[in-house]
């Protein structure tokens, strides 16, 4: 579903994808915070 360096929105905050594990994608927000998401809260940006 998703791909590194996919821009995703969880909860207004956009972030890009640097790497995936086990169902969970490790994300940097634009506020330059760094967390673990599950895909499925995840929404993909559009373009």
């Amino acid at each position: 579903m998703f791909e590194i360096g996919d821009i995703v929105i969880l909860d207004g905050a956009r972030g890009v994808i640097l790497e995936m594990f086990g169902g969970l994608c490790h994300i940097v927000w634009e506020d330059y915070f760094a967390s673990w998401e599950k895909e499925e809260v995840l929404e993909k940006a559009a373009e």
